[in-house]
C-alpha cells in the first residue's frame, strides 16, 4: 500500500504541474506532460491533440485559469505503466471578462513512455445533473 500511496503522489504532483501550467500558459510544461497526441474528452466532444495543437491552444486561450483546487483523488493502477488518476476539481476562470466557477470531475490515463508519465487521455465532465435538465 506504500508503494500505492506514493505512486498516487507523484501522479498528483504532475495533475497539479500540469494545472499550473495552464494557469501560466506555460506550453512548454503542459507539452512535456502529454502524449503525442492525447486523446481528449469532453463537453465539446471527443478527440485528439498533438503537442503543437496543445501549445496554441494554450498560447490562444480566450480564458483565464485564475485558480484551482483538486481533490476527492482516486487511482487505479492498470498496468505497471498505465495509471488512472480519477478527482474533483474547482476551477476559477475568466471567461470573456466574466469571473467563472467551474466544479468537474476528471479522468488522466497516464502512461509511462521512455521512463517518464506522460498523459495519454483526458476527460472532463462539468458537475451537474447527468441528465442536462438544469
Amino acid at each position: 500500500m506504500e508503494l500505492q500511496a506514493a505512486l498516487k503522489q507523484e501522479l498528483l504532483a504532475l495533475e497539479n504541474r500540469y494545472w499550473n501550467a495552464i494557469k501560466h500558459k506555460d506550453a512548454g510544461v503542459a507539452v512535456s506532460l502529454s502524449d503525442d497526441p492525447c486523446l481528449v474528452v469532453g463537453a465539446q466532444g471527443v478527440g485528439e491533440i498533438d503537442r503543437s495543437q496543445l501549445a496554441q491552444m494554450l498560447e490562444g486561450a480566450s480564458y483565464e485559469l485564475k485558480d484551482f483546487a483538486l481533490g476527492n483523488v482516486r487511482l487505479r493502477r492498470l498496468s505497471e505503466d498505465v495509471v488512472a488518476l480519477a478527482y474533483e476539481v474547482d476551477e476559477h476562470l475568466t471567461v470573456a471578462g466574466e469571473t467563472l466557477g467551474l466544479k468537474a470531475y476528471d479522468l488522466s490515463i497516464w502512461a509511462k513512455r521512455d521512463g517518464e508519465w506522460v498523459c495519454v487521455i483526458h476527460t472532463e465532465s462539468p458537475a451537474g445533473d447527468p441528465f442536462c435538465r438544469h
